[in-house]
Formats: C-alpha cells, structure tokens, sequence
C-alpha cells in the first residue's frame, strides 16, 4: 500500500489549501483514515479522521475551518483547510488503518 500526499504550500494567513492523499489501492477497504501535522521538535498529533462509512472527527483547534472527506471512487483522502492560521504550519501526513502512513507535505502560513 502506497499512500502521496500533495497539495502542501505556502500562503497568507486567512487563505486555504486542500491537501490530497492518493492511495495505490482502493480505500473502501479501509476502516478508518485521518491527517495528522507535525512541526520539528513535537510529537505527530492527529488532525482529523473519517471512518469508512463517513463519520468524521477534529481536533478542537481545526473544527470549523478544516473538512476532511474521502473519494473512493478516485481512491482518496482530502483535507481541506480554510482560513489557515500561521499555527496550522506543520508537515501534513495521511494515515489509513492499520498502519499505512504517506510521506509528508509541508504546509507553512505566515502572519
């Protein structure tokens, strides 16, 4: 199982960014996927997750402003981020259970 991350960036705080995660199978078979971030120096946290059937949670920082979906007929995981916060700078991995992770895509927002 291959899983790429894309549609990381640069941008002004207030702006969005939709991030992208296809995978290299077909992600009905997937129970559960999520985002996590990650900035140097901290620990991976959880961002957002969505179940196969499509119920989705958040992180209490992104809940609002952030909307992750799945589109299994193009086999992918989407993140999409409105009104960015320079807090928001991380790099962005995609993660399908059990354990399938995909490399990282940096996303930076300054003030």
């Amino acid at each position: 199982v291959q899983l790429q991350a894309s549609g990381g960036g640069f941008v002004r705080a207030g702006e969005s960014l939709e991030l992208s995660c296809a995978a290299s199978v077909n992600i009905s078979t997937f129970l559960f996927m999520a985002w996590y971030r990650q900035v140097p120096g901290d620990q991976r946290e959880f961002v957002a997750g969505i179940t196969r059937g499509g119920n989705a949670n958040y992180i209490d920082s992104v809940r609002g402003r952030f909307t992750i979906s799945r589109d299994n007929a193009k086999n992918t995981l989407n993140l999409q981020m409105n009104n960015l916060k320079p807090e928001d700078t991380a790099v962005y991995y995609c993660r399908a259970l059990p354990d399938y992770w995909g490399r990282g895509t940096q996303v930076t927002v300054s003030s």
